[in-house]
């Protein structure tokens, strides 16, 4: 089986920061980890924060979804539980699981003392050290700065019956386990959940959430956006990056380039002093926003050269 793609972070921040109050403070907040949101992103967070109940946010890879959750947990001072969903994702290596191995240690060892009849030492190896607490059994547990991000990434690479799993989590941040009995969170989570839909998540699921699909930015955002994630490119060469991947968006691509891969060109280009585009150094690095080969053959040569030309002429004929 591979080895469950999980991980918790922490952060060096101040602890127990406000819950933002309103959109506007909702806007500012995740402005402060640098993240630019539009409105209505900004207030599908605002509810899910002040209502209690999970975000789910849908849309392309590399779009900004996931960085949604770590930005909330820089800025509110929370810890980070993040739980990578793939296919085959089972109860032992979301939820917990028992160690066995440890188990078995303390039955032998209780056989060879003889001190403890079979009822006793059936309730002693299923104690809580004996537990393994995988990201959704931890977040329920009380956390010394406060209740913690709990981010399940692309839900949408799980099974149908680990979606299923969730139905209890989500609707009463409880979950059962057989040998002990019912954990209920104090304080609920603050939960997000992303999909890149690459298949349909149930509709009671997405129920229980607040739903918010993250679209592209337009270019104007977009390039504020840069300025903020990649401030070492120079302003023309910011604009002329927005410019040339707004023209592949509207490309029957197979993978259209997410900010994510904008953000990554921008700083490759910088590396290579680059001050402004020429068709030798699209193609040259055409792999910082396309990711795949049949996607870069077609964008390649005189496809590029095009496009880029078209930029740089709509960037000449703009208002200075």
């Amino acid at each position: 089986m591979l080895a469950p793609l999980i991980k918790s972070i922490t952060r060096d921040v101040d602890p127990m920061a406000a819950i933002p109050g309103s959109v506007d403070g909702t806007i500012e907040t995740l402005r402060g980890g640098n993240y630019l949101a539009n409105r209505s992103l900004a207030t599908a967070l605002y509810l899910s924060l002040s209502l209690g109940r999970p975000l789910f946010l849908e849309g392309e890879a590399g779009v900004g979804k996931t960085e949604v959750a770590k930005v909330l947990s820089e800025t509110l001072g929370r810890r980070l539980l993040r739980l990578q969903c793939y296919e085959g994702l089972d109860v032992t290596t979301a939820v917990y699981e028992w160690n066995y191995p440890r188990q078995m240690v303390e039955i032998r060892m209780s056989e060879a003392a003889g001190d403890r009849d079979r009822d006793t030492l059936e309730s002693d190896i299923f104690g809580d050290q004996f537990l393994i607490k995988r990201p959704l059994l931890q977040s329920l547990e009380p956390q010394a700065d406060g209740p913690p991000i709990l981010l399940i990434d692309e839900l949408d690479r799980t099974d149908e019956p680990f979606e299923a799993y969730l139905l209890e989590v989500l609707s009463d941040f409880q979950i059962t386990i057989p040998e002990i009995g019912t954990v209920t969170a104090d304080e609920p989570p603050i939960v997000v959940i992303t999909s890149n839909r690459t298949r349909e998540i149930h509709d009671a699921l997405k129920r229980r959430c607040f739903y918010h699909w993250v679209g592209f930015p337009n270019a104007e955002r977009e390039l504020e956006i840069l300025q903020v994630k990649a401030p070492e490119a120079p302003a023309g060469l910011s604009s002329e990056v927005v410019g040339f991947v707004h023209r592949l968006r509207d490309m029957d691509l197979f993978k259209l380039p997410g900010i994510a891969e904008t953000i990554d060109w921008a700083h490759a280009l910088t590396q290579l002093d680059c001050m402004s585009l020429d068709p030798e150094t699209v193609n040259d690095t055409l792999g910082a926003i396309l990711k795949y080969q049949d996607d870069i053959q077609r964008i390649q040569g005189s496809e590029a050269n095009r496009i880029l030309t078209e930029v740089k002429a709509e960037l000449a004929a703009a208002p200075a």
